[in-house]
C-alpha cells in the first residue's frame, strides 16, 4: 500500500472525530502551497474563500461539540457529513500526490466512519470509566485531532 493512501485514511479519521477540521487543515495547506491542487477538480480548496469557510465552521464545530444538545457523531446526518468531508480531504491528499482522486475519496470516507465510531466509543468509555467530565475529554480529543491533522498534512 502506498504511503499516501494511509494518509488519506488518516485524514478521514480526523474528519470522523471533527468533521470540519480535516478540510480546514487541507484548505490551509493548499492555500500555503504545501499541497499542489492546481489544475485539479479540487483546486478550489486552496482559495481564500474555502480557507475562510472551513476555518470558521471548524472553530464553530469545536465549540458546538461541547454543548449537551449536540447530536451523536454516529447519527445519520453527522455521520454522512464525516464521510463526505473525509472523502473530500482524502481525495485532496491523493490528488496532490498524483494518485487517483477516487481512491483518496473512498479511503477518506472509510476513515470518516472509523474515526466517528472509534472516537465516540473511546470518548464514552473514558468519561464513564474514569469519571471525568465530558468537556475535559472533548478538549483532549480536539488536541489529538488537530495534532493528527497537522501530522498527516505535513507528510
Amino acid at each position: 500500500m502506498n504511503f499516501v493512501f494511509l494518509l488519506a485514511l488518516g485524514i478521514g479519521i480526523v474528519a470522523g472525530v471533527r468533521s470540519l477540521l480535516a478540510p480546514a487543515v487541507i484548505a490551509w495547506a493548499a492555500h500555503f502551497e504545501l499541497l499542489n491542487l492546481y489544475a485539479s477538480p479540487l483546486a478550489f480548496m486552496g482559495s481564500r474563500v474555502a480557507v475562510a469557510i472551513f476555518s470558521i465552521f471548524a472553530i464553530g464545530e469545536l465549540i458546538a461539540d461541547k454543548l449537551p444538545t449536540t447530536p451523536k457523531r454516529t447519527a445519520f446526518a453527522p455521520l454522512l457529513a464525516r464521510i463526505l468531508l473525509g472523502g473530500l480531504s482524502g481525495a485532496s491528499l491523493c490528488v496532490a500526490a498524483g494518485k487517483p482522486l477516487l481512491a483518496g475519496a473512498l479511503l477518506g470516507g472509510i476513515g470518516g466512519v472509523i474515526g466517528a465510531f472509534v472516537g465516540y466509543e473511546i470518548r464514552r468509555r473514558v468519561v464513564n470509566n474514569l469519571h471525568i467530565k465530558d468537556i475535559f475529554v472533548a478538549v483532549c480529543e480536539d488536541a489529538v485531532a488537530i495534532a493528527l491533522a497537522c501530522f498527516v498534512v505535513s507528510r
